[in-house]
């Protein structure tokens, strides 16, 4: 499971509390502050937050008319929404929010208190890990989009509409850099690794996804964690035909850094092989083993042992004949002559 801090949205215009919370609980969280619960639906939509903590003294009961909102809405009824209410108040708030909240504490106890309290909370709390993966998983095969859950960039589950799509019907070995064109393989395994440890909720990109047959069909694909205490898995999900964004804008942080990485890696390689890389790779498609090319071009074995490094690092492979494939699918080099 992840150590990291976990994440408290304020709702306040009390610098005194705020400044309370924060000198206290700095170890254990990540707060956030809003002066208004409207403004602190928005920024929890973002956030998706542990811990929400709404300040009644330092409101107007006006600013409550939508405080039901955060408790219906599925991606918050996780989290632990607590209010700090004047004790003169209690009737008022018993009576009229004491359904809407899952803990109201009053100004009997002090800031050190609360802080306490919030602390024993976290602490006691039953880890929901598998909750939005339980969730996800039920949907997984409703879905007509093509899905895959990863853990990093190894693909651990896919739905139904993936496995017609791309035609695999097992996930063993299976990577997600299997899938798509890119120049560098590396920066992008890298990029999903900071992603799966990172913060943010969500990530959009443009790529080229290769499916089984060779044919390559351009995505917008879509990233998103289940639950911030899964460690390191969340999912893809993946549109072919238009420009719609499949996460919600406007739900959970986003990693720019994610696009800004496809961008730059997965465009389809533009380049053109060497006269003599051509001569080597047509005939080791006709079976020529390295002394026979050494002898049919009247070069060195270790010139050829050269040139088919070179050929394997320029296409991005792992071996010599994962290069002809690509040379052969791209068109860069003609096996007529």
């Amino acid at each position: 499971m992840k150590t990291d801090k976990k994440q408290m949205l304020v709702i306040s215009n009390q610098a005194g509390l705020i400044n309370s919370l924060k000198e206290q609980l700095s170890l254990q969280f990540d707060i956030s502050t809003v002066n208004s619960v409207h403004s602190g639906y928005q920024s929890a939509l973002i956030l998706l937050p542990d811990i929400i903590l709404i300040d009644q003294t330092s409101l107007s009961l006006k600013s409550f008319k939508n405080l039901n909102n955060f408790k219906t809405t599925h991606f918050l009824n996780k989290s632990w929404l607590i209010m700090y209410a004047n004790e003169g108040a209690k009737p008022e708030m018993e009576k009229s929010y004491r359904e809407s909240v899952n803990e109201i504490f009053y100004t009997t106890i002090s800031h050190s208190k609360l802080c306490g309290k919030i602390i024993q909370h976290i602490k006691a709390k039953i880890p929901l890990s598998n909750y939005w993966k339980d969730s996800f998983m039920g949907l997984f095969n409703l879905l007509e989009n093509p899905i895959v859950l990863l853990q990093q960039e190894s693909i651990l589950e896919m739905n139904d509409a993936f496995k017609q799509t791309f035609k695999f019907h097992k996930t063993e070995g299976l990577r997600l850099t299997d899938f798509v064109d890119c120049e560098n393989k590396a920066k992008v395994k890298a990029s999903l690794r900071n992603f799966a440890r990172g913060k943010h909720m969500k990530a959009f990109a443009n790529t080229a996804l290769r499916l089984k047959n060779n044919k390559v069909r351009n995505a917008k694909i879509s990233f998103s964690k289940l639950d911030k205490m899964i460690d390191e898995q969340f999912i893809m999900i993946i549109h072919f035909t238009d420009d719609k964004i499949l996460v919600k804008d406007k739900m959970g942080t986003t990693s720019t850094n994610v696009e800004k990485c496809f961008v730059e890696n997965s465009h389809l390689t533009d380049f053109s092989f060497t006269r003599r890389e051509k001569e080597i790779i047509g005939l080791l498609c006709k079976g020529y083993k390295t002394k026979e090319i050494s002898e049919a071009l009247f070069i060195s074995p270790k010139t050829i042992e050269k040139h088919r490094a070179n050929i394997v690092k320029r296409t991005n492979s792992e071996t010599i004949l994962e290069s002809i494939i690509y040379a052969i699918n791209h068109n860069l080099i003609d096996l007529r002559h």
